[in-house]
């Protein structure tokens, strides 16, 4: 398991590796540079500022300076947010996203697991085709219409009861991170609806079923202990991905709702051209997308110790 473990994290890096020198290729391939939006000024200032961010350096050394830094952690400053650097920025937003995605990966998790189950113990019933039709809704719609509906919903229920019952935007207490959480998080739990009915239904008529079957157990319990246990492998397998995807991936549903998390400052960085803010945000999603990954898949190999015996081997 170690030397798996240690194989994985070397091809996490050489991964990073390549994310970062992709983004700082793709960066300086785009027209403009981060001072061309600014206000007229003179070639003497331009030129200083040009200094100042090393601007005027050739691009194979502004990019070994880049690739320092990096590996020293440092993702350097921002060119249009005066005295403050990328580490700030995700120091101080990035546990508002992490916070948002918990909550969303948990509902979209709970809300997968309890909903496929159903639609594989109902087979082709009522509950079934109800639940499958809200689930292509939910793969469908983009999530900013269910925020925008979401908040019209809200906004309705408060007016009709004369109450704040929910915030329709803002952040600070767990009132105004449930809606949110639930529209980033309905899209991954349609995919995990569909996930864990048709693993359900394919573990339905194994071997070790029909022997525990055969030996009169109740049903709940070859539910929990065979199908379910077994069924939800597939389910852990993307649940790294899906992690890295909703709490890094929240941008629109983070701006519909005015939550000041990681995604405002990306969005800003791309309409600005602030280089070090888009390669330091993009290396940073990506470096934790990677890790997640490695992540899964280690625990995956400790849930299932046949996928560990196999994955050494194969190593």
């Amino acid at each position: 398991m170690l030397k798996y473990t240690l194989h994985r994290l070397l091809t996490g890096l050489i991964t990073v590796f390549f994310i970062a020198t992709i983004t700082f290729a793709a960066m300086h391939l785009v027209p403009g540079d981060p001072i061309s939006g600014a206000k007229a000024m003179s070639p003497e200032i331009r030129a200083n500022l040009e200094r100042k961010y090393g601007l005027d350096q050739p691009v194979l050394h502004q990019y070994k300076v880049y690739l320092t830094n990096i590996v020293k952690g440092d993702f350097g400053i921002s060119y249009t947010q005066q005295n403050r650097s990328v580490n700030d920025i995700i120091r101080d937003h990035f546990p508002v996203s992490a916070t948002l995605g918990v909550l969303a990966i948990l509902i979209a998790a709970f809300g997968g697991v309890i909903f496929g189950s159903l639609t594989a113990l109902f087979r082709n019933k009522a509950p079934d085709h109800l639940i499958m039709f809200l689930v292509i809704l939910g793969i469908s719609v983009p999530s900013f219409v269910f925020a925008a509906l979401g908040q019209y919903g809200v906004t309705e229920l408060n007016r009709f009861t004369g109450k704040d019952i929910l915030p329709v935007g803002g952040w600070g207490t767990l009132s105004h991170m449930l809606l949110p959480s639930l529209v980033l998080g309905l899209g991954t739990m349609a995919f995990l609806v569909r996930l864990m009915r048709s693993s359900i239904l394919e573990v339905m008529n194994l071997d070790y079923v029909r022997t525990a079957k055969a030996k009169g157990l109740s049903p709940m319990r070859i539910f929990l202990g065979h199908k379910l246990r077994n069924a939800v492998l597939p389910v852990i397998t993307v649940l790294g991905p899906a992690i890295a995807a909703i709490t890094t991936g929240g941008f629109v549903v983070e701006s519909v709702f005015a939550i000041p998390g990681l995604g405002r400052y990306f969005v800003q960085a791309v309409q600005q051209l602030d280089y070090t803010v888009i390669m330091g945000l993009t290396v940073f999603y990506g470096s934790f997308l990677v890790f997640m990954v490695i992540a899964v898949d280690i625990i995956y190999g400790l849930i299932d110790p046949r996928i560990s015996v196999a994955k050494r081997s194969a190593v």
